[in-house]
Order: C-alpha cells, then sequence, then structure tokens
C-alpha cells in the first residue's frame, strides 16, 4: 500500500508538514506521527493517505527490486 519512508519522502517532494498532511487527510497528527515512525495504520486510512499525496501530484513507485519509492507526476502540459 503505502510505507512510512514513503510517506515520509512524498511530504519532502511536496514540502508537506506532518499537520499540513494531517489537515488533507483529517487523519489526527499524532497517528501519522506515529506512522511515519514505523507503527500501525488501518488499511483504510493508509488508502485514504496514499490517495490524497496521489491527487497532489505524487507517484508511488512500487518495489521493483531497487526498493519502493516516490516521486513528483510530469505536470500535465509537459507531455
Amino acid at each position: 500500500m503505502i510505507t512510512a519512508e514513503q510517506c515520509r519522502a512524498a511530504r519532502g517532494l511536496l514540502d508537506w508538514t506532518q499537520a499540513d498532511l494531517s489537515r488533507h487527510v483529517s487523519i489526527s497528527v499524532v497517528s501519522l506521527r506515529a506512522f511515519e515512525k514505523g507503527g500501525e495504520m488501518r488499511a483504510s486510512n493508509l488508502k485514504l493517505l496514499k490517495l490524497t499525496l496521489e491527487r497532489a501530484g505524487v507517484v508511488f513507485i512500487p518495489e521493483n527490486g531497487g526498493g519502493a519509492g516516490v516521486r513528483l507526476a510530469k505536470p500535465r502540459d509537459a507531455e
């Protein structure tokens, strides 16, 4: 789904704080902080987290032998 490392990296790409992401997703900062430190999060919240970051322009790169990752999508007019 989404890893803690991907979440932190995605926030970095968007220049969002944990509080920013918390507001966008409606998940408490405490829950988000715990997840990013390696804690558990409900599958429904993980899905919402991923969808929110994707809508903001983050592309999640699956594990493909080189490790999972994130990147920003190309702007539509650049294609």
